[in-house]
């Protein structure tokens, strides 16, 4: 059987731009982020309102897929350019997503903030190995 496995060896060969954090602080990070993703849609989608909520559906969609394919295009295919690529996109439709759930929810929006954040620290992290390698 082939199994695709993430190749956190090739990462740690890798140079890194100044400000990497160690290696365990990602899964925290994630895991207090996703929490935060999950009750922002929450509350968006239980706010009543007469305004649309399509585009905040979207824009939550894409950058959820966006989301999931950087992993496999930086840790799998060992792409960084095109994780780049992916994180760039991801970080305009996250912020088209709290644009769209502060419409509705003001609550939700934010909560989605410290995410983009994140997200805008991972694509210096990201550019920063695509340019040292």
């Amino acid at each position: 059987h082939n199994i695709i496995m993430l190749d956190l060896t090739w990462y740690t060969t890798l140079a890194k731009p100044a400000l990497t954090p160690p290696v365990w602080v990602f899964a925290p990070a994630w895991i207090f982020l996703y929490i935060t993703i999950f009750v922002a849609l929450l509350l968006f989608t239980v706010t009543r309102t007469r305004k649309s909520k399509i585009m905040g559906y979207t824009y939550f969609i894409l950058q959820v897929i966006l989301n999931i394919l950087w992993t496999p295009s930086f840790f799998i295919l060992n792409n960084p350019a095109l994780a780049l690529i992916d994180i760039i996109a991801l970080d305009i439709f996250v912020l088209l997503n709290i644009i769209e759930f502060y419409k509705i929810s003001k609550f939700s929006g934010l909560l989605l903030i410290p995410y983009l954040l994140w997200l805008l620290f991972a694509t210096y992290l990201n550019a920063g190995i695509l340019i040292l390698n």
